[in-house]
């Protein structure tokens, strides 16, 4: 119940800015009548990229859960309404939609997911898409742990030093902190140039250019309330003994862009039996040894993911795109390396952002991170945003191979089956030998079944004779 001291505010279900139109709340951490501070988790909701937890971006008590666990939302909807203190309510006779008057004009802004800041400009929310293709957009560098977008407007700062008054927090968003932890600027001492002081990608890459090296405080994420979630129910079968399992969130995603992909890129697998037995030895060398650092996990993956990028670099066409409302091929800068993920709530593909440029330790612990992110279901929207090519593993299911669809907007896929042991002949005489099969699929319209063969044939020679990471690297 509102006092006259109190105003209702109503949090809606925010848009990440990644086309996304609706999302599904899993879990809620509060209920009516508890008190929220800004900035802390009161859900966790799965749009169709990830599970993603929401910060409420006001101060007040709970009045009102508007929607169940369970309930699919569209972006825009309000979720949650919340008490206010220490605001006067709107006049009774004015209608709901006029703004009160305000001694100065307060600038736009939009709740967000964590991990996304607030929109600034006059750009308009993205149309509602149809065609189910869900075609990947530039995105930041992934953000680990994101944390809530900060949500007050200080003072303009009027002096480039310091940026902020001390104990402060500079405020900028998720992307643009993890970008300056990358650079070693202190986000403390960049001056803003955005609206109401927030700092963008370019104040970091301008202070990059000036400051000497500095080591950046990391910011913790909020923990999530104690309060109990609401379970969500459980689909119940029928007389017969059929049970209907609605397809949202990460599964629906995954249908409509297989759909997509399938229907409209032309897709071509190649085959190749290798191998791989010295590449096996080198797995067991490099786990027993530890060389690659300690706690680094080590896997067949690991390797065949080094060949795949190192056959890449050596055909970069490869590592491509198709424009179609340009007619264009679009061969990216960058090899943002995928790896299909089977998780509880469906098949997810993140990205290692180029992993073209990594060393083998440095590949073995993006790795090892994306992995046990996703297991974890905290994959964040970037991190599957903006892949160049993917590799599934299905040899870890007993597989041999398959003929793998296309992750939409990419040219190729690389399918890693089982690795079996298998008469082979090696130096002229059959002997046991330790083979797999590599499939890889790519859209015809741009991948031609040279430049295929030629990417797949390279990624086989590496895993035959793992030396040639060296000799081709």
């Amino acid at each position: 119940m509102t006092t006259d001291v109190h105003s209702l505010r109503e949090f809606k279900m925010p848009d990440v800015g990644e086309g996304l139109t609706e999302a599904e709340i899993l879990t809620w951490y509060v209920k009516p009548g508890d008190t929220v501070t800004d900035g802390q988790v009161v859900c966790e909701v799965e749009t169709a990229k990830a599970a993603v937890e929401l910060p409420i971006p006001f101060t007040g008590v709970v009045e009102a859960l508007h929607f169940p666990a369970g309930a699919t939302v569209d972006v825009g909807t309000s979720i949650i309404a919340v008490a206010v203190a220490g605001a006067a309510p709107a006049p009774a006779a004015a209608p709901a939609a006029a703004p009160a008057p305000a001694a100065e004009p307060e600038p736009e802004r939009r709740e967000v997911l964590v991990g996304y800041g607030p929109r600034t400009g006059s750009a308009q929310r993205r149309a509602r898409r149809t065609n189910g293709a869900g075609a990947a957009v530039a995105a930041p560098a992934p953000v680990a742990a994101p944390a809530p977008a900060p949500v007050a407007a200080p003072a303009p700062v009027a002096a480039p030093v310091p940026a902020v008054a001390e104990g402060e927090r500079p405020l900028a968003k998720p992307p643009v902190r993890k970008l300056a932890k990358d650079l070693g600027i202190d986000l403390r001492t960049v001056v803003p140039t955005g609206p109401n002081g927030v700092i963008t990608r370019e104040d970091v890459h301008a202070a990059a250019n000036t400051a000497a090296e500095a080591v950046v405080e990391p910011v913790a994420a909020p923990a999530a309330p104690a309060a109990e979630p609401v379970a969500v129910a459980l689909p119940v079968p029928t007389a017969a003994g059929d049970v209907r399992v609605p397809v949202k969130g990460v599964r629906k995603a995954t249908a409509q862009a297989m759909v997509a992909s399938a229907f409209t890129a032309p897709h071509v697998t190649e085959f190749v039996q290798v191998d791989v037995t010295r590449t096996m030895k080198l797995v067991r060398k490099l786990k027993e040894s530890g060389e690659l650092g300690a706690g680094v996990r080590v896997s067949p993956l690991l390797l065949v993911a080094k060949a795949l990028l190192t056959a890449v670099k050596r055909h970069p066409e490869i590592n491509a795109s198709w424009d179609e409302a340009a007619q264009e091929i679009v061969v990216r800068g960058a090899v943002n390396l995928g790896i299909a993920a089977a998780t509880p709530r469906g098949l997810i593909v993140p990205n290692i952002k180029d992993a073209g440029s990594r060393t083998l330790p440095q590949l073995a612990v993006a790795l090892g991170d994306l992995v046990e992110t996703a297991r974890q279901g905290k994959t964040s929207p970037a991190d599957m945003s903006g892949g160049s090519i993917t590799i599934t593993n299905v040899g870890v299911f007993g597989v041999d191979t398959g003929t793998p669809i296309l992750n939409p907007g990419e040219a190729a896929i690389l399918a890693f089956g089982a690795v079996r042991e298998l008469p082979w002949v090696h130096k002229g005489k059959v002997v046991p030998r330790q083979v797999t099969t590599l499939a890889l699929s790519f859209d015809h319209r741009l991948v031609d079944g040279e430049l295929g063969s030629k990417v797949l044939a390279d990624t086989a020679a590496v895993l035959e004779h793992p030396k040639r990471l060296i000799t081709w690297g």
